[in-house]
């Protein structure tokens, strides 16, 4: 009666140890499947993910640009001179800092454009405009150079 009993509790253990062994986790074949789906959402997601940093940087540029701009044509009305570098907005206040080139990603790369004609005679040729000094052309072709 006890060899049947053990006998009995042996196999019963075996059948939980099998239940447990097929519950136990994932197969190489599904796996593989998943893995496959993630490899195809990435091809599709990390195109456009750059694209949009490209266009985010693009628009940066674009806003520093305008509010460099302003504050150029801001401090000519006020000073009756255009300013003779960047830095000199910032010092008048009409900057808090020289805004970083969005795509060379540096302060040092603004393209300025001087005047050619004096407000008046007694100031030295200041800045007319600023570009970028970057390289390169953004997502519609147009070179970085000729914002």
């Amino acid at each position: 009666m006890k060899f049947k009993l053990n006998n009995l509790m042996r196999r019963n253990e075996r059948a939980q140890l099998t239940t447990l062994r097929g519950q136990g986790g994932f197969t190489f074949l599904e796996l593989l499947i998943v893995m496959t789906i993630l490899a195809i959402l990435a091809t599709v997601a990390i195109p456009a993910y750059l694209h949009n940093i490209k266009h985010a940087r693009e628009t940066r540029l674009l806003h520093d640009l305008w509010v460099m701009r302003e504050a150029i044509d801001k401090y000519t009305v006020d000073k009756e001179k255009a300013p003779l570098s960047l830095q000199d907005l910032v010092t008048s206040g009409y900057l808090r800092a020289v805004p970083e080139d969005a795509i060379s990603k540096s302060i040092d790369t603004w393209q300025l454009e001087m005047e050619t004609e004096k407000i008046s005679q007694d100031a030295p040729a200041g800045i007319r405009n600023v570009k970028s000094g970057a390289e390169g052309a953004d997502s519609n072709g147009k070179p970085y150079s000729e914002y």
